[in-house]
């Protein structure tokens, strides 16, 4: 019996193959943040109630000879999300003039239907527009579980094509589709600035201070109602115990007569 080293040398050499093939680049940590504001809007009958809410936004980029990218993020506060959910990277390759939009898995934004799927598209667009507007687009796979219902099919296309980007569909049952834009400079970089809004950092400190001091003025009218309410306590009290004396001087004033008039 001899040993064959030859398949683990093969498997060695594969997996030391995908680590070359990794980018540097690939697991970059967000290194600036912003707030963001969610607008309240009505309830959504798929999507559930709307209320206001702060998302941080975060961003990374990179500028290379080869490559250069730019990772945006949405981080909620106390809640998690998979790691494929609420991430846009923007690749550009510098050798082919050609810009791609990732992940792989295409952009999954969370919570839904609030304008932060549009917002992210503006932001990776304007980026690309400011440093490759001449360059072309890559075309872009879209998932199919998106297509199973009318509305969210709807939703996507309407975010897509108010950007700039062009859907086109593969089959008659407009299952699978990819999005194409011919160049980076014919992409749009506005989104619905009524629902998301980029809220700076004194507007934050002025909105906490603003906060805390409601907090302030609601405790001091909690503290002075409360004072009412035992004031009312206290003369409902004295009410209470003048009635009883009454009640019982009453009693007491007809038991005499009632003696009175049977002697």
């Amino acid at each position: 019996m001899t040993d064959n080293p030859e398949p683990q040398k093969d498997t060695d050499a594969a997996s030391q193959e995908v680590v070359e093939q990794a980018h540097p680049w690939a697991d970059l940590a967000p290194e600036h943040f912003r707030l963001l504001r969610l607008t309240a809007l009505p309830t959504d009958r798929h999507t559930g109630a709307r209320p206001l809410r702060f998302i941080q936004f975060g961003s990374v980029e990179r500028l290379g000879k080869q490559h250069s990218l730019l990772r945006l993020t949405l981080q909620l506060p106390g809640q998690r999300v998979r790691k494929e959910q609420n991430i846009l990277e923007v690749w550009a390759d510098h050798e082919q003039r050609l810009l791609s939009f990732g992940p792989d898995s295409a952009l999954q934004v969370q919570p839904e239907n609030r304008g932060l799927g549009r917002f992210m598209l503006a932001r990776g667009i304007s980026w690309a527009r400011q440093h490759f507007a001449h360059y072309q687009v890559a075309n872009t796979t879209l998932p199919s579980k998106d297509a199973f219902s009318e509305e969210a099919r709807a939703r996507r296309d309407h975010c897509l094509q108010a950007q700039g980007f062009v859907v086109e569909y593969l089959d008659p049952l407009k299952i699978k589709a990819h999005c194409v834009a011919p160049r980076v400079s014919s992409l749009h970089g506005d989104w619905h600035t009524e629902k998301v809004q980029i809220v700076e950092l004194l507007d934050a400190a002025s909105m906490l201070q603003q906060a805390d001091q409601s907090l302030r003025e609601q405790e001091v009218k909690v503290r002075k109602l409360e004072e009412r309410i035992e004031v009312f306590k206290r003369e409902d009290n004295g009410l209470r115990f003048t009635i009883t004396c009454l009640v019982a001087f009453c009693v007491f004033q007809a038991g005499l007569l009632i003696w009175i008039a049977t002697r």
